[in-house]
Order: C-alpha cells, then sequence, then structure tokens
C-alpha cells in the first residue's frame, strides 16, 4: 500500500497540472509536474527499501507517469505556445503523448530486477522536467509570442522523438562514486541546491536541458571512440 499512495500523489499532481493548464495557471501546472517527479521517485525508493515492490505497482506506476508526464506537460504546452497553430499544434502534442506512452511500455518489457546505468531513449520524467521548466523560463525570460510558439513546438518534436530513440542516458541507479564518497556526494548535493535555489525559473531549466543534451554528447563520443580504435591500431 505505501508505494502505491506515493504513486497516487503522481497522478493527483498530474491531474491538478491537468485542471490548472486548462485554467491558464501555468506555473502551478508546471510546479505540479515536478511535484509529480518527486512522488514518482519516491514510490520506486519506498518499494525497493520496504520489499514490497510488485507487477502491479509497475503497471500502475505507469498509468501515472503517462498522466503526469505525457498528458499533463502536453496539455500545458499546447496551452501555453501551441493553441495558436490549431490543428498542427494538437496533433504535434498528441505525437508527444503517444511517444511517452512507447517510450513506459518499452521501459516496462525492457526493465529487469537489476539496476541498469543507463535509459534506452530519454525518460519521459526528464522530457516532462523539460517543458514544464521551459515555460517557466520562457515566463520569467517574458518572451514575445512568435518566438515561444516556435521553439515550444521545436521542443516538442525533439523531445517526441528523444523519448523513443536508443540514445543513452544515464540513469543515476548505480553512482559508485557516491558510494565510495557519501560526504563529498553530500556537500556537492547541498552545493547543487543552493545554487538552484537562487533562481529556480533558470536552473532547473539548465539542469533538464543538460540532461536532455548529455544522451546525444554521450552517444557522439562513443561513436567518435569507436573510429578513433581501429584507425589506431593500424596504425601502430
Amino acid at each position: 500500500m505505501l508505494p502505491s499512495l506515493f504513486t497516487t500523489g503522481n497522478l493527483f499532481c498530474g491531474f491538478y497540472a491537468i485542471i490548472a493548464s486548462i485554467e491558464g495557471h501555468y506555473f502551478r501546472a508546471a510546479a505540479a509536474v515536478l511535484m509529480a517527479m518527486i512522488f514518482d521517485i519516491l514510490d520506486g525508493r519506498v518499494a525497493r527499501i520496504t520489499g514490497t515492490a510488485s507487477r502491479f505497482g509497475v503497471e500502475y506506476d505507469s498509468l501515472c507517469d503517462l498522466v503526469s508526464f505525457g498528458l499533463a506537460p502536453a496539455l500545458l504546452a499546447y496551452m501555453f505556445a501551441l493553441k495558436v497553430y490549431g490543428r498542427y499544434g494538437w496533433l504535434a502534442c498528441f505525437l508527444y503523448v503517444a511517444t511517452a506512452a512507447l517510450r513506459l511500455a518499452r521501459f516496462n518489457i525492457q526493465a529487469s530486477g537489476s539496476a541498469k546505468t543507463y535509459f534506452s531513449g530519454l525518460p519521459s520524467p526528464a522530457a516532462a522536467g523539460l517543458v514544464v521548466t521551459s515555460v517557466l523560463f520562457m515566463r520569467w525570460l517574458g518572451l514575445d509570442p512568435p518566438v515561444k510558439h516556435i521553439a515550444i513546438l521545436a521542443m516538442v518534436y525533439i523531445l517526441s522523438y528523444l523519448m523513443v530513440s536508443n540514445i543513452p542516458y544515464f540513469s543515476f541507479k548505480r553512482m559508485p562514486w557516491a558510494e565510495r564518497h557519501p560526504f563529498y556526494t553530500l556537500v556537492s548535493f547541498v552545493l547543487i541546491l543552493t545554487v538552484i535555489a537562487t533562481e529556480p525559473q533558470v536552473t532547473f531549466f539548465i539542469v533538464f536541458f543538460l540532461y536532455a543534451l548529455s544522451g546525444p554528447v554521450l552517444l557522439t563520443l562513443r561513436g567518435w571512440r569507436r573510429v578513433r580504435i581501429p584507425v589506431s591500431e593500424k596504425l601502430s
């Protein structure tokens, strides 16, 4: 029951974000999606700590994630910037929701008992985080409508592709350095939290943007290394 309560909190935040988006309260909607991410992290941790993980919990978590990290950010993007495009706007949002559902379904099939170092494709919570923090960042900057409309539209298409791609993303489930140096990890966490608290609208956007960018960068580095190894062997 305990992990499912946190999962229900995730669902509640996602549903509230949808209502807030419809009513035009974009800051509240974005904050609700970010709060849903906290509940999503906690339910898995609690299930592993208490030994209460179950197949029911996995399926329930995926359904709630689709609402909080699929429907909620898509509707927020539509109401905030894409409504002016009419049919093309809501079709872009539908693509986002569909790819989020596909991403979650693929994750359930590929998930195993062991913690994985990398995810295949951009996780849907990270994609949702970038969408909602982009809304907060653009409101903080006070961008004019044409700029924010084009930026959000392009972002929705790019994130839709990243979620269903095979681009590797670090999962943070296994952090050997943090396990070996818990004190310095705690100090680093405090410093990061302090930096984020200075200007949340900016720092949260930077964090999610860098994470979304880290996958293509990591894939490029892996490809570069594969190309360099045969060349160096040939020269030797």
